[in-house]
């Protein structure tokens, strides 16, 4: 384990988990590196007093969605005193008018394949969802600085956080087909691997959870050619100063 450099571990911190593009984050360069054991899992987390940072996917090495330890995370975080998290998730769009660089704060999931659980007796019976008054304060200051960062340099393809959208979970970690995509897209807007999972974990350990999920890709079939792992990358691309200069401008906000 390695010393976060604070003398004591704060309570009430913000926590933000994302994939590889939030690396690089301005407001995360001072961040002091800890690596924790949660039940023989090291998770690895980058700390300030009022910010805790974990990248779902790994730092030293690439951990694909299904075998993320979502409870490993989570129990992380809520150890290190975060008592909310705003999570930033790569998604395909399955609403052609929902293009690349749009950014949407999903206010509900469908994860059926998922019987992800910290407890192994009735304190697995919630009702899941996102946490609706976190969501709201997530989503108003989020309006609030994407409209500066439109006015900047960098801009939203997709305009203001979209409030509201059913984001849909497969198990990954690959792609879904057309006839997949087709059969999802008639109950749900936004498709990805992990953000639900990170929910219902969340709320089971008393965790805040919303999220901002940033279109990086038109799903499978939604666009005239099919879907290819070079034109998710390229869109990942296209989208990273986006996410950086939103996450500039938000955290400080949200951990003052």
């Amino acid at each position: 384990m390695r010393s976060t450099g604070l003398s004591t571990r704060p309570t009430g911190r913000l926590a933000v988990i994302g994939g590889h593009s939030i690396l690089g984050s301005g407001w995360a360069t001072e961040l002091a590196r800890t690596d924790v054991d949660v039940d023989g899992t090291r998770v690895t987390l980058f700390e300030s007093e009022r910010v805790v940072v974990l990248h779902r996917h790994g730092i030293d090495t690439y951990t694909p969605a299904h075998r993320v330890d979502h409870v490993a995370h989570l129990r992380a975080l809520a150890d290190a005193g975060c008592d909310r998290v705003l999570a930033v998730s790569s998604v395909g769009s399955m609403r052609p008018e929902w293009a690349v660089g749009t950014f949407v704060a999903p206010d509900d999931f469908v994860a059926l394949d998922t019987t992800i659980s910290v407890h192994h007796d009735l304190r697995s019976h919630v009702v899941p969802g996102f946490d609706p008054e976190w969501r709201g304060r997530l989503v108003q200051a989020a309006n609030r600085v994407g409209e500066i960062v439109v006015a900047g340099e960098v801009a939203f393809d997709g305009g203001p956080v979209i409030d509201g959208g059913v984001y849909w979970q497969t198990t990954g970690p690959r792609f879904e087909t057309r006839a997949e995509i087709r059969f999802i897209a008639r109950f749900a807007d936004l498709v990805g691997m992990t953000v639900a999972s990170e929910a219902v974990v969340a709320q089971e350990l008393g965790v805040r959870y919303a999220a901002v999920c940033v279109v990086d890709n038109l799903a499978n079939g939604i666009a005239e050619a099919p879907l290819s792992v070079e034109e998710f990358e390229a869109g990942k691309r296209v989208t990273r100063a986006s996410v950086l200069a939103f996450l500039d401008a938000l955290v400080p906000v949200l951990a003052p």
